[in-house]
């Protein structure tokens, strides 16, 4: 059998992490595991199969593919009924 790629795990630098996990529980569904007393402070996000880590970025800024590039995202979510995964 063929090995495959069963999944990845985006990782979102954030100055805020809380604040930004908050907005994904809010807005789109996720539920959040936190570890903010470890000794790298980050945030699990999970919404059926996709996880999506969260970590400090300690003060630095933080700059979006679009900006630093030109064009593109970040990441991008697959879903089918995309308005029905939003409410």
């Amino acid at each position: 059998m063929k090995n495959l790629l069963l999944g990845s795990h985006c990782i979102f630098p954030t100055s805020d992490i809380v604040k930004t996990a908050n907005f994904y529980e809010g807005k789109m569904g996720f539920k959040s595991v936190q570890f903010l007393n470890a000794n790298e402070p980050h945030i699990y996000l999970y919404r059926d199969t996709t996880e999506i880590i969260l970590t400090k970025t300690n003060g630095q800024n933080v700059i979006p593919n679009r900006k630093l590039y030109g064009y593109g995202y970040d990441a991008y979510f697959i879903t089918k009924n995309q308005e029905e995964c939003l409410n």
